[in-house]
């Protein structure tokens, strides 16, 4: 299936995007300093060649000055380490709260992005970027990125102090240059593309993990595992694939270099021969200048051996930048209140050519409570999703109180409310995990949403009530617990249109009565669609929908539909059957 990816952003938008984080009023004089240093000590490097050369001369002409030379390169050479670490230090300074902005930015970008944007983008390449991208970025701007500024510090000045050395030799070495460009021309095209596509295998295959793991229930149900497993090969084998492209690029890349390097040293040590010979020039300037040139390998070394690296966080900065620099989603649209929710010839399409709803056309009056029944796989969860305004129907129209329904202006706010069976317990406090849904909530409101949905007392006896943690590293909620605290925020936003998605089909028996109550609790007084997976839930609804095969065949009341003996009865008789026989009631 082919993937509407999220953005990439330019180079240019790149380094437009980062320049202002790296230079907030905060990190000036860490800039500040990290240029300096630098600068300093790729000035310091340069001593220990150029005093080397004078030893030469100097021995040559029998004056012994070997010690205070030495003394000389050693202060050079701890100076320039010491101005090396300051400058790694203030780097760290600049790029570290830059980093950190710039995963916020891109972290709350992505939690507004439309439902149906990452699905059709897929969750596997918004988890590699905030995962392996950020990673990347982080490690990089640590390891990576002192080691490219003090090479380049590094070749820069060398190259100056060769020429000012003895010109005719700086230009010998200069000769290597179009070697370097030629195999940076060669090179730079070529791995821009491959990372690209290594950035983007690496996102399909944590889609194709997460799709197995999440669908290993349903896979072993259905023995379609081998299925599964051969997606996550393929891929797998595909992101290993374009690895190994990356680096057999990048040897042959280096192989050029090497013969660079190789051809420019020749030329310094044949042309220094020349010199020398005709008296144009010392032994000890060739040597300081052949040190020079072989001072650059380690520099020029780090940059190459690093390239590929470097490489990697730009695509991967871009990639993020990506994100972070999407239109940011607009306001959520008050409600002007209670009101009629339309759906008008609503079709939806996963998959081109492949309907699974087909033209319903349905109304909700202000109010009015709705239950949504059929069996597995008839399109009740995509009805109520685009009812919710979390997915964009492929054909057809929503208005919700009148005003069609946009789906950017979803969410708190908006006066709609979506609650699912697949529930996630935010880690932090009872009272943060609430307050999700509106920020500046009292305690007493709080409190008032919990009494409602019959959640009081059992978070009363937790160890710090509202204050205790709760979450992977706190106290661990039971399903029902977990599912009870999702209602519970629908009291707390107060919506005036709310879509429960089977947010109590995960009860287990103890608790799904007093999860239906604090359902239905929650919901009295307001316009709600109840997506039914317990039928109990559609038997006090003031109207219920039957769906099949993608489009509604019956509706009406619990009554009215038992006695026209349809497809709703058929469906009621063998839930009552079922639960009969397990020994509780409908």
């Amino acid at each position: 299936m082919s993937r509407d990816l999220l953005p990439i952003g330019t180079y240019r938008e790149t380094f437009a995007f980062l320049g202002p984080l790296a230079w907030r009023g905060g990190s000036r004089p860490a800039t500040v300093l990290t240029a300096l240093t630098t600068v300093l000590a790729g000035a310091f490097g340069l001593v220990a060649p150029w005093v080397l050369g004078t030893i030469v001369d100097d021995v040559r002409a029998g004056r012994d000055t070997i010690f205070s030379s030495a003394l000389l390169i050693a202060a050079a050479t701890v100076a320039s380490a010491l101005l090396g670490a300051v400058s790694v230090a203030a780097l760290a300074r600049v790029s570290e709260p830059a980093l950190a902005a710039l995963r916020e930015r891109v972290f709350v970008r992505a939690l507004h992005l439309p439902a149906d944007r990452i699905e059709r983008a897929s969750t596997g390449d918004l988890l590699s970027r905030l995962s392996d991208d950020v990673r990347t970025v982080s490690e990089g701007f640590r390891d990576v990125v002192p080691i490219v500024l003090n090479s380049a510090v590094t070749v820069a000045f060398t190259a100056v102090g060769v020429l000012a050395l003895d010109w005719r030799l700086g230009l010998a070495m200069l000769t290597a240059v179009p070697l370097y460009v030629a195999g940076l021309k060669w090179f730079l095209p070529r791995s821009e593309r491959l990372y690209r596509e290594q950035k983007i295998a690496q996102g399909e295959r944590a889609e194709a993990l997460l799709t197995g793991l999440h669908a290993a229930p349903t896979a072993r149900a259905f023995g379609i595992g081998s299925g599964l497993l051969r997606r996550i090969g393929d891929t797998s084998d595909r992101a290993v694939g374009v690895s190994v492209s990356v680096y057999r690029l990048t040897l042959r890349f280096l192989n050029r270099n090497n013969l660079a390097e190789l051809f420019g040293l020749s030329v310094v040590l044949g042309l220094g021969f020349v010199l020398v010979r005709n008296d144009l020039t010392t032994v000890g300037a060739v040597t300081a200048a052949a040190l020079y040139f072989l001072r650059l390998f380690t520099p020029i070394g780090g940059l190459l051996f690093t390239f590929d690296q470097f490489q990697a966080i730009g695509s991967a900065l871009a990639r993020l930048v990506g994100i972070a620099t999407m239109p940011p989603a607009p306001d959520p649209r008050p409600a002007t209140g209670p009101g009629e929710v339309v759906l008008s010839g609503i079709t939806h399409e996963y998959v081109p050519g492949k309907p699974v709803l087909h033209g319903i056309d349905l109304r909700i009056a202000a109010g009015e409570r709705v239950a949504l029944v059929g069996a597995t796989g008839a399109g009740k969860t995509t009805l109520g999703a685009i009812a919710a305004g979390v997915l964009r129907p492929t054909r057809g129209t929503v208005t919700a109180a009148g005003v069609p329904y946009d789906l950017e202006r979803s969410g708190t706010g908006s006066g709609v409310f979506l609650v699912t069976q697949d529930v996630h317990v935010f880690a932090g406090t009872v009272r943060e995990a609430l307050t999700l849904a509106r920020p500046k909530a009292s305690d007493e409101e709080v409190w008032h949403a919990l009494t409602v949905t019959l959640a009081d007392r059992w978070v009363a006896a937790l160890s710090d009530g509202l204050d205790t943690v709760i979450g992977d590293q706190g106290h661990q909620l039971t399903a029902d617990q977990s599912q009870q605290l999702a209602v519970a925020r629908i009291v707390l936003s107060d919506p005036w249109f709310v879509v429960l998605d089977e947010a109590t089909a995960e009860a287990g028996s103890t608790g799904a009565l007093v999860l239906e109550k604090a359902a239905e609790a929650a919901v009295r007084g307001r316009t709600a669609l109840v997506v039914a997976h317990r039928l109990a839930q559609a038997r006090s609804a003031d109207r219920i929908l039957v769906m099949h095969d993608g489009r509604i065949v019956e509706q009406g009341t619990h009554d009215g539909l038992l006695a026209a003996d349809g497809r709703y009865a058929e469906l009621w008789r063998a839930w009552s059957d079922r639960h009969t026989v397990s020994g509780r009631q409908p």
